[in-house]
């Protein structure tokens, strides 16, 4: 499978606040088996190789998800949130909750750093971590041989994902204000938002209730540069309006539904072939990252084709491949045509000549390209 299977889920209605448009994905039955939750967390490492950041790098996590398929109604929150080292008094105080409260958090905490997580019901994740580490770690591995020309620095530091830019959904002009006024479908397990009607991301979850509890996170997720300048830059976008003919036909209230019923059969069929085809085409590259009681935990890249839109993301699917899980991060066309430099460096093993003929080019124009995007570091120079 090459593509994201969206089956049982179904886009509703659009809504618009200025330059954001929102597209519900409805489903029809919950995801069994499965759950998300919101959790807050700090995390403290030491990273002796990063040179900015010193002997400490301590980062603040806005958000972080808890998949949860034990079933047992266990829940906790976690109360104001502490910066520390961790494993003492700075920890977060936690309190029980009623379980049938949707703003639920779970509390145990698996999968931080140093810490083996146990083959049990829970797995803590951050949204979008793996994505967007595996957007440029997976192609800087290295070549099997260090050639002279893979530079001491790359050896020992390896290039950091971090260097790629990204805005803080509160920084993106209009979606905070968006997300408040925006109104929640009952059946509502998703969005896709778009900017300038330019897809920005996708985000879809197990239950109604988990995306009643998470779709203020939205705001804290991160963004690609070209959504952020979409947004700033875009006029007021045209609401949804269903067209019902000259209405010669429409005169009970059943013909009043079934036209209703038929406007929104048209706009589902041209949202899914025109606005989110992008999304929803063939391409992508699926690694296995966490496998969890008939689930699993996946990133995905996709081909790199510059002129294209292209995104990366996290998901997880059940059993027979369905998206219970989705979350997705719009590449620029910037770093479309770095994945695929890099692509093709890492299928010919980083070999220069065969690279350059790979993409039909010499070698001198394939160096040009490669310290054009940023990574000149790999060549050696002199």
């Amino acid at each position: 499978m090459s593509g994201l299977d969206m089956t049982g889920l179904t886009s509703g209605p659009a809504q618009v606040w200025g330059g954001i448009r929102l597209v519900p994905l409805l489903r029809d039955a919950p995801v069994a088996g499965l759950r998300l939750h919101r959790d807050l967390g700090t995390a403290a490492e030491d990273d002796p190789d990063d040179p900015c950041d010193g002997p400490w790098r301590v980062s603040y996590v806005p958000h972080a998800f808890v998949a949860d398929w034990s079933g047992d109604g266990a829940h906790g929150a976690a109360y104001g949130t502490r910066l520390g080292p961790g494993g003492g008094a700075a920890d977060p105080v936690r309190i029980p909750v009623s379980p049938r409260r949707h703003l639920t958090r779970r509390v145990r905490e698996q999968g931080r750093r140093g810490r083996t997580p146990r083959a049990t019901d829970r797995l803590r994740f951050l949204p979008l971590q793996l994505a967007l580490a595996g957007y440029l770690s997976l192609h800087f591995r290295g070549p099997s041989i260090a050639w002279d020309e893979w530079s001491r620095s790359a050896l020992q530091r390896g290039l950091s994902p971090r260097e790629e830019a990204a805005y803080a959904g509160a920084s993106v002009p209009g979606l905070g204000e968006a997300l408040r006024v925006f109104e929640i479908h009952p059946r509502q397990c998703g969005v896709l938002l778009y900017t300038a009607d330019a897809l920005a991301a996708a985000f879809v979850v197990p239950h109604p209730a988990d995306y009643r509890a998470l779709h203020g996170t939205l705001v804290e997720d991160l963004y690609g540069e070209l959504v952020y300048q979409y947004a700033y830059y875009a006029r007021p976008l045209p609401a949804f309006e269903a067209r019902l003919g000259d209405g010669r036909n429409v005169r009970t209230t059943a013909d009043l539904r079934a036209a209703a019923r038929r406007a929104e059969a048209e706009w589902r069929r041209d949202h899914d072939s025109i606005l989110a085809a992008g999304l929803l085409a063939d391409g992508y590259r699926f690694e296995r990252v966490y496998a969890m009681d008939g689930f699993t935990l996946q990133r995905f890249l996709p081909g790199f084709v510059p002129g294209r839109e292209q995104h990366i993301g996290e998901l997880i699917r059940d059993h027979k491949g369905r998206t219970a899980y989705l979350k997705t991060f719009r590449l620029s066309e910037v770093q479309v045509r770095r994945g695929h430099l890099l692509d093709a460096l890492h299928r010919e093993d980083w070999h220069p000549e065969r690279t350059a003929a790979a993409l039909g080019t010499s070698v001198e124009e394939l160096a040009r390209r490669i310290r054009s995007a940023g990574f000149g570091s790999l060549l050696k120079h002199g």
